[in-house]
């Protein structure tokens, strides 16, 4: 099996979101042909209330899925289609904007902060105008395993033979949150064409054997390493050990048109959901 090496390292820049939320922005708009189908992923993580409670008032999504994975603290949310409730540490929130969704996702109060990431996940042409839907598990429900020297939570997809809560999701991704002890080793399948990176949040890695392009040394917490293709990724932490996300999807290789929260195949579609949004007929009801 033909290992992946390293393609490209992504810094990340900080910045703030939402109503003034404090966030490292590992990847977006200038990434999109690279990371198909995933569009951007945030980590935000803050003890101070004045970056994390301003929160994320009500806003719109149309085009894409959102996908919040909790590690410290709690966020309250609700949305248009009438679900609501609170994510806590290890809980996860998988939602599909498909024709539109409106909704508000607010941190709350805590003497630990708030600690956590959002990925957006494209959708294909086909499924944009689709139902929303909302999917969500607990961290009781997302198994745990041993996978060669490393402690994986399976969130969505199969690791030898032990599968996410969340299933029938579109690009059929996976995503692992894997912990590894200092000089650990681990070997993942990533079948060939499908795009895979690593978000390291702790720790660090060592670079495979063989990998090339931008930043293809050893990575740190807060780097995110895109991986080239091939058949699998074999993964060592460094000398304190490391903890990752591991996300892989199928590509679209479709156009993609991109304003804020809002991402549709072409500008004149664009155009339509923002008129409908200002106009009150953005939330489609069947």
């Amino acid at each position: 099996m033909k290992t992946r090496a390293i393609e490209r390292v992504f810094r990340g820049s900080e910045t703030f979101d939402g109503a003034g939320v404090r966030l490292l922005r590992v990847f977006g708009h200038r990434e999109t042909s690279l990371m198909d189908p995933f569009l951007l992923l945030d980590a935000f993580g803050s003890k101070d209330p004045s970056e994390y409670l301003p929160g994320f008032p009500w806003h719109p999504h149309r085009g894409i899925e959102t996908v919040t994975y909790l590690l410290e603290g709690s966020v309250e949310h609700s949305d248009s289609l009438g679900n609501s409730g609170v994510i806590g540490p290890g809980d996860i929130q998988w939602m599909t904007a498909g024709s539109g969704i409106v909704h508000q996702e607010m941190p709350q109060a805590s003497p630990t902060g708030v600690r956590g990431f959002q990925l957006w996940v494209n959708l294909a042409r086909a499924e944009k105008m689709r139902d929303g839907a909302y999917r969500g598990a607990i961290a009781a429900q997302i198994p745990e395993t041993t996978h060669d020297e490393a402690r994986v939570k399976v969130i969505a997809g199969e690791l030898g033979g032990v599968h996410g809560p969340l299933a029938g999701i579109s690009r059929s991704p996976s995503y692992f949150d894997v912990w590894m002890p200092p000089t650990g080793k681990s070997s993942f399948e990533a079948p060939q064409g499908r795009t895979c990176f690593a978000f390291i949040y702790e720790g660090s890695m060592a670079a495979p054997d063989g990998s090339k392009g931008s930043g293809a040394a050893d990575t740190k917490e807060g780097d995110c390493v895109l991986f080239g293709d091939g058949e699998r990724v074999e993964l060592r932490a460094g000398p304190k050990g490391a903890r990752f996300l591991l996300v892989q999807g199928d590509p679209l290789r479709e156009p993609i048109a991109w304003r804020g929260p809002i991402v549709m195949n072409t500008e004149a579609e664009l155009d339509i959901a923002f008129k409908e949004y200002a106009t009150g007929k953005f939330v489609k009801t069947r």
